[in-house]
């Protein structure tokens, strides 16, 4: 199994949708594993693979005693716009906001061996899975954003220092990279 590297934004796979996967691919497995890996030796809860540079709809998650993953997943969502608690992103280093997400969300699909799964959250579970199909269309958690927070966003992002951040990010990450996973897309 293999740590590997983290796109930060302003990578253009960020702003990708991803592809589905569609039945029948049996090649998954080592992809999963690694980005459990990857997502575990950064202290996420949760990553996409256009986070690690692949463009497929998957994603793993590891919050609040639920550790899984979904691959084609299908959002379902519930419940009041809630903005707490503040969120980040692996993928958007250094900055931490409150965009609005439902406090209920289940979301269903297959795992890597084809077999349908369905997990349900409220909270922080809910708004990982929020985020993380966000990933998946190409959406990042900073274009929910509204008002003060997205101004704000939008400054620090453009801003020369968050060059320095994210470079320092990924350069503190790349100790732990062990390879770069290549070939699925």
């Amino acid at each position: 199994m293999s740590v590997l590297p983290i796109r930060t934004f302003p990578d253009p796979v960020l702003r990708t949708p991803a592809a589905a996967v569609g039945p029948g691919r049996t090649d998954l497995h080592r992809l999963v594993q690694d980005m459990f890996e990857t997502m575990d030796d950064v202290g996420g809860v949760g990553l996409a693979a256009p986070q690690v540079g692949v463009g497929l709809r998957i994603f793993t998650f590891d919050v609040e005693g639920q550790r899984g993953h979904v691959i084609d997943p299908v959002l379902r969502t519930d419940g009041e716009l809630v903005t707490e608690p503040g969120e980040g992103c692996l993928s958007v280093p250094g900055l931490r906001y409150h965009p609005e997400r439902y406090a209920e969300a289940v979301v269903s699909g297959v795992d890597a061996a084809g077999e349908p799964v369905e997990y349900r959250g409220e909270g922080l579970t809910a708004r990982c899975f929020q985020h993380e199909v966000d990933h998946l269309d190409g959406m990042l958690y900073i274009d929910r954003l509204t008002g003060q927070d997205r101004k704000d966003s939008r400054r620090r992002l453009r801003d020369a220092g968050y060059g320095r951040v994210t470079g320092t990010t990924q350069a503190d990450r790349a100790k732990s990279v062990s390879s770069s996973f290549g070939g699925l897309r």
